[in-house]
């Protein structure tokens, strides 16, 4: 493989500190290629990005959910006691409790949760982690569908099984690899390629279908994919009709409402690169006259801090996001 381009400059005091390398392509509205950077075949682990593609697969299997519930099961949420309160009516609602979920113990992701917690002696737990609406949702499913629940992680129970089939199905291509997520559960390798054209997929469908119930869910409830303070909800505020979901590992993938769409994978997996390039890509796409272009400028570069003051910035490098294919 070549060596994926620099996305990425990490400027101090005016002095590039540091840089991270990846690979990003953009699909125009008509599904062609409008922007490549780096190795795009190449397959990935997606990590969380492949969340929407697995709620997919969870609601053809039987699972009834809608509106904020949906959205929960479709992100990676913050730990937040609305979120926590939302994976619980989920397990109750499947005659379960927290203790059938396998997802693994965590602190909360949402900085003030997590030190509310620390003052209040709480701790870890399987619900504060940020998978546990999906794993949540996929015992729902399980016990709608009559599937064990127990091994409901196993690669080679049916609702991994569907989830894979999904997953090949709107990528368009078959997985290259099968791995374990953080959260426990399978995980499917394919390229940014893949993940672009299923992201597109979700916007594109019909109304009322799987697929389309999974994006509108999220990008109506953005808070309940990710938290009240983070990138990927600011990001579908700032732009109506936009889906975003990240993934670990230097992982987002986006679509347009009007099947514009676009994944990036940042080859070290710095997630600090991940939100700059995003916003480049969107703009190389083209962003429509509604964005909120201010809130897309703060995302663009992230701080850059020496003591007290601002002294440099995490940004796009120069020139990359300027051409098209």
């Amino acid at each position: 493989m070549d060596v994926n381009p620099v996305l990425v400059e990490v400027e101090r005091s005016g002095f590039v500190e540091s840089r991270h390398r990846g690979a990003a392509i953009g699909l125009a509205a008509d599904g062609g290629v409008a922007f490549r950077a780096g190795e795009t075949g190449a397959p990935i682990f997606p990590r969380s990005a492949n969340k929407p593609l697995q709620a997919v697969a969870m609601l053809r299997g039987g699972l009834e959910l809608g509106g904020e519930l949906l959205a929960l099961a479709s992100g990676s949420h913050s730990g937040e006691d609305f979120h926590v309160e939302g994976v619980e009516k989920v397990l109750a609602g499947a005659g379960l409790g927290a203790g059938d979920l396998r997802c693994p113990e965590s602190w909360p992701l949402d900085p003030a949760t997590q030190q509310e917690a620390a003052r209040t002696g709480g701790g870890a737990s399987r619900l504060r982690m940020n998978c546990s609406g999906k794993h949540a949702a996929m015992l729902a499913t399980c016990v709608t569908a009559g599937w064990p629940v127990d091994s409901y992680l196993d690669p080679g129970h049916p609702l991994q099984q569907a989830v894979r089939e999904v997953v090949e199905e709107l990528a368009g291509e078959p997985a290259a690899a099968v791995g374990v997520d953080g959260c426990g559960a399978p995980l499917f390798a394919v390229s940014i390629a893949g993940v672009a054209r299923a992201f597109r997929a979700l916007v594109l469908a019909e109304p009322g279908t799987h697929e389309r119930r999974v994006a509108d869910a999220m990008r109506t409830h953005p808070q309940w994919t990710s938290g009240t303070r983070r990138e990927e909800r600011q990001l579908m505020d700032a732009v109506p009709g936009l889906l975003v979901k990240c993934g670990a590992e230097g992982v987002d993938a986006f679509a347009f409402a009007d099947g514009r769409a676009g994944v990036v994978k940042i080859d070290d997996g710095a997630m600090r690169a991940r939100t700059p390039v995003t916003v480049a890509l969107l703009r190389a796409l083209g962003v429509h006259d509604g964005a909120d272009r201010a809130a897309l400028d703060e995302l663009a570069a992230v701080e850059v801090r020496g003591g007290d003051a601002v002294v440099g910035a995490i940004r796009p490098a120069p020139g990359v996001f300027d051409r098209a294919v």
